[in-house]
């Protein structure tokens, strides 16, 4: 294990490399029946045009987190900064691509208007809105449906729309919360592509949650495994596979197979309760 990364944190990076940083988060719901402690200890940094997926889990506090870095959610302790400022509420410089996609579209607004309306809400001026606009639906493929509605649209399509007002706004940083599963394998397979064309070429960095192990291998630069909860980070994984990806080729490369091993035995490991911080599970 590199010195970087303790036992139960992920890499952490120079302060002048790391454009978000996830430090000794924390978070407790109280209730009625008492609390409980969803998330005990998360640390971790990402670098600039970076792919992390994040993975681990069912009720591993993915979501959860999610939420704290969107400054959707009051962390009970730690931090998330974002470019060195402590994130208190949702950023600017930050957006979010959930999985339901269909109920985040508006459909009584055109493509072109739904991907214009944070722009607009932002107070950005009429023809820089346009620009933005005309450049997001182009980097997703769909610079020929601007005057369709959503429901019009395949709902691959819808996702690259909802993909688009994400990227409009021109984000530094964009968080995605399993956006691809609600649709057929071979649209996945398209997203993924399609996502990574998109990273590339706007430089923005990417935390991706999901629940399949093939996906975070085969996205990622990196795959960050939850333990279960009350989570700590399981493992930091490098994905050492070349940075050019494709769907039949990388897949079919011994060290993907290997990838995908490790971390899917990592995952069994979080779910007996077998942890790298040798905490207690419960």
């Amino acid at each position: 294990m590199p010195p970087e990364q303790a036992a139960g944190r992920g890499r952490t990076l120079p302060a002048d490399e790391a454009i978000l940083s996830v430090r000794g988060l924390r978070k407790v719901y109280h209730s009625d029946g008492g609390d409980i402690e969803a998330v005990r200890d998360l640390t971790f940094d990402l670098g600039r045009n970076e792919l992390t997926c994040l993975v681990g889990p069912s009720g591993a506090g993915k979501t959860t987190l999610l939420k704290c870095i969107a400054g959707l959610l009051e962390p009970s302790g730690g931090e998330v900064l974002l470019d060195g400022v402590r994130v208190t509420a949702p950023p600017k410089n930050m957006a979010v691509v959930f999985q339901e996609y269909g109920r985040s579209l508006f459909p009584w607004l055109r493509v072109a208007e739904n991907v214009e309306l944070p722009l607009k809400n932002a107070g950005v001026p009429k023809a820089e809105r346009a620009a933005q606009v005309a450049e997001a639906l182009e980097s997703v493929g769909l610079s020929h449906v601007p005057r369709s509605y959503p429901w019009q649209l395949s709902g691959g399509m819808q996702q690259r729309v909802a993909i688009a007002r994400a990227i409009a706004y021109q984000p530094e940083v964009l968080l995605m919360d399993e956006p691809f599963a609600a649709v057929d394998a071979q649209t996945r397979a398209d997203l993924e592509d399609l996502l990574r064309r998109v990273r590339e070429r706007l430089g923005v960095t990417v935390l991706f949650v999901t629940h399949d192990i093939d996906e975070s291998v085969y996205l990622g630069s990196r795959v960050i495994i939850l333990s279960s909860s009350p989570t700590v980070i399981q493992e930091d994984v490098v994905v050492d596979l070349p940075e050019q990806r494709d769907q039949l080729e990388t897949r079919a490369l011994p060290r993907f197979t290997e990838l995908r091993h490790h971390v899917y035995e990592q995952i069994q490991l979080a779910k007996r309760g077998v942890r790298p911080d040798g905490a207690a599970a419960g």
